[in-house]
């Protein structure tokens, strides 16, 4: 079976200029061995060879690896989309001429805080909050799309609101989720049911309030599903199951190959290092817990929902982060509903 592969995102390093407690990667330093300058330039081609039509470059912080430039300009070059994810702890003018030139189809900035001292406290670094905010309007100011993503858990749930209030006039679009607990993440600051789906609400609520509604904002692949009362608000056009490996995927920055970056390190299935990527991409027994899926390996709740044959049990990270077990997503509108 032929798989599309829609987007690749690609943590190109993990070195980070700020000290984020939620971090999943635990960046900070670069890892000794990230992959070279010829081996990201490899892995563009390896990426076309397989189809790819987006590749996203994340980090870390992917504006610290000095040839972050010579890598999105061979993923242009070979006619895949380019996107950025990054903290915003920028005013450099030598990076916004950059982007400038580039014009990728997005950068998305992580803001995670209605008011600068929680956005701070989060992220381990006094003024951020100001200095991506800065960022975010220079973005906006150069016609460049700007994502600004938030993620949610106890410490910053109550300042959505607030966050709301400051991004609803700009020209940009928000996107919400949960932190699930890896890297240096807390797991007493994971939000629980109740508050997740308060959440779910809330996404709603602020799509009604905006004028571009569902393109202002919506929630992220672990925001749902199948809810009687709140609509779709994953940002796909329909919930069809996690995507990882099927037709997602994510590079670790020493070419490990896993099927989402939200996924942890221990769902590497190979490295680049070893075999070309699109022998690993086409090799049918990888990412085996997508593309084997039966519906005998729903547990918990899902594994008597009526939607679990096309949900096939919601987010595998999250799923797995709160459960031990694939395909048994708690966070789920429908469950919370029911119960």
């Amino acid at each position: 079976m032929k798989y599309n592969l829609d987007g690749a995102s690609w943590e190109i390093t993990l070195k980070c200029n700020l000290k984020c407690f939620h971090c999943e990667f635990s960046a900070g330093k670069a890892t000794p061995d990230e992959l070279s300058t010829d081996e990201a330039l490899d892995l563009c081609e390896g990426l076309k060879k397989a189809g790819c039509k987006r590749v996203i470059l994340m980090g870390g912080e992917p504006f610290l690896r000095n040839d972050w430039e010579d890598i999105a300009k061979k993923i242009q070059d070979l006619d895949m989309e380019l996107a950025f994810i990054t903290n915003g702890y920028w005013d450099s003018e030598k990076i916004f001429n950059k982007l400038n030139e580039l014009s990728p189809v997005f950068i998305g900035v992580s803001i995670d805080g209605g008011k600068a001292e929680t956005h701070d406290k989060i992220r381990g670094v006094k003024g951020c909050f100001n200095k991506s905010m800065n960022f975010i309007d220079r973005i906006i100011k150069m016609k460049i799309p700007v994502f600004v993503i938030t993620s949610i858990h106890k410490l910053n749930i109550d300042e959505l609101p607030i966050l709301r209030d400051k991004l609803f006039d700009k020209d940009l679009f928000w996107e919400i989720q949960i932190t699930d607990v890896a890297g240096r993440f807390p797991k007493k600051y994971l939000v629980n049911e109740e508050e997740f789906y308060s959440v779910g609400r809330f996404i709603y609520e602020t799509q009604k309030m905006h004028p571009k509604g569902k393109k202002f904002c919506d929630g992220t692949h672990d925001m749902g599903y199948f809810s009687d009362f709140l609509p779709n608000l994953t940002g796909m056009p329909k919930w069809e199951g996690c995507q990882a490996g099927i037709s997602l995927v994510a590079i670790e920055s020493n070419g490990g190959i896993k099927g989402c970056s939200a996924l942890t390190h221990k769902f590497v299935e190979d490295n680049i290092r070893n075999r070309k990527f699109i022998d690993i991409w086409n090799d049918p027994d990888m990412f085996s817990y997508n593309r084997q899926f039966k519906k005998e390996h729903l547990m918990g709740f899902c594994k008597n929902c009526k939607y679990n044959e096309i949900c096939k049990g919601g987010c595998l990270e999250t799923s797995f982060m709160s459960t031990g077990k694939y395909h048994a997503d708690p966070y789920c509108f429908y469950k919370i509903e029911q119960e």
